[in-house]
């Protein structure tokens, strides 16, 4: 899935670009101005660029910088499309969008006077102002030292690509067209690779708690695969249900562990003991932050790196355990996956 995000000055064309995006290509549209106008109509304020500007401002300052990119991001994952999220303004939103595979920025600019005309002729009830209060509202959003404030700029300088709009629809989308064969093809790295396959693996698991996979990789070979699921000849929790033990964490939290399964890297190092394949040196791919029981095997069978999509809530002992070992633990995304009573 590919997410764009898009920036740019006051009536250059952002609104253009989703269009052509959503009607020709089917992707998914998100707005910040849309979610701070209801925030706005929530509070009972009028609906004009000064309510705009503070109550933006004020959910960044209230939550953080990037929190209304980042919530847009998460319901823009939901949807499993190529999605666009319009109207970034806070370099922070940038930063934290950025951990996350597949983002590309795309600012757009164009004459002030051009600019201008576009915004009254399309009539919003923000827009309804004169050309000395355009200029002075993008001048107020343009710059700041303030992180949980607009900074326009500083957002547009970070674009991937830059999208002059002082011509006609047909030059811009042309310009569109020319940007998405670059982005469209991506060919994966090594990492992006396996972990594909290691998601590909958790296709096979037999638990709906958590269906997860593992590869296990040396040289740039697979050595074997493993994915959640009961011990061999014995009923998987797809057929008869979960058998739950209940664990309190440290932190208070719960996690009723399913104990009828086996987790993915588990079965992997299983199978390669099976076969008389050694591990020493190898690299394995997971979903998330093996648990300590996993951890343990891990390093006990001599893997040397281990690649993990996201996070665990309770994966600090088995990070602390890899870092003791000399084990390198990376993650695609820095999110915490959690499960919260289950």
């Amino acid at each position: 899935m590919i997410t764009i995000g898009i920036t740019g000055t006051l009536g250059a064309g952002k609104g253009t670009i989703v269009d052509y995006l959503v009607k020709e290509k089917g992707y998914v549209h998100f707005s910040v101005r849309d979610f701070i106008v209801e925030e706005i109509n929530r509070r009972g304020l009028p609906i004009d660029r000064d309510s705009m500007t503070l109550v933006g401002n004020d959910l960044r300052a209230k939550y953080s910088p990037s929190y209304i990119a980042e919530t847009l991001y998460s319901k823009a994952q939901e949807t499993g499309k190529n999605c666009i999220i319009e109207s970034i303004r806070n370099p922070a939103e940038i930063k934290k969008l950025r951990n996350h595979n597949n983002f590309y920025l795309f600012a757009i600019d164009a004459d002030p006077k051009i600019r201008y005309d576009r915004i009254v002729n399309r009539g919003s009830s923000t827009d309804n102002v004169s050309f000395e209060t355009f200029i002075s509202n993008e001048q107020r959003e343009m710059t700041s030292n303030d992180p949980t404030k607009q900074n326009l700029k500083a957002c547009i300088e970070q674009a991937d690509f830059i999208f002059s709009n002082n011509g006609n629809f047909e030059d811009l989308h042309n310009e569109i067209e020319t940007v998405l064969s670059k982005i469209t093809y991506h060919r994966p790295s090594w990492d992006e690779y396996f972990m594909e396959l290691a998601n590909t693996a958790s296709q096979r698991a037999t638990c709906d708690r958590g269906r997860s996979g593992c590869v296990i990789v040396k040289d740039k070979q697979v050595l074997v695969t493993g994915y959640v699921g009961s011990p061999a000849g014995l009923p998987h929790c797809d057929e008869v249900g979960h058998l739950f033990n209940k664990t309190i964490h440290s932190d208070g939290s719960i996690t009723n562990h399913c104990i009828r399964t086996v987790h993915a890297e588990q079965n992997a190092i299983c199978q390669a003991a099976r076969r008389g394949i050694a591990l020493e040196g190898a690299t394995l791919y997971c979903r998330m932050t093996p648990c300590r029981t996993c951890a343990m095997l891990i390093i006990n069978c001599g893997i040397r790196r281990v690649v993990c999509e996201r996070k665990y809530h309770n994966g600090k002992d088995s990070e602390d355990m890899f870092a003791q070992a000399g084990i390198e633990i990376e993650f695609f995304h820095d999110e915490i996956e959690k499960y919260e009573n289950q």
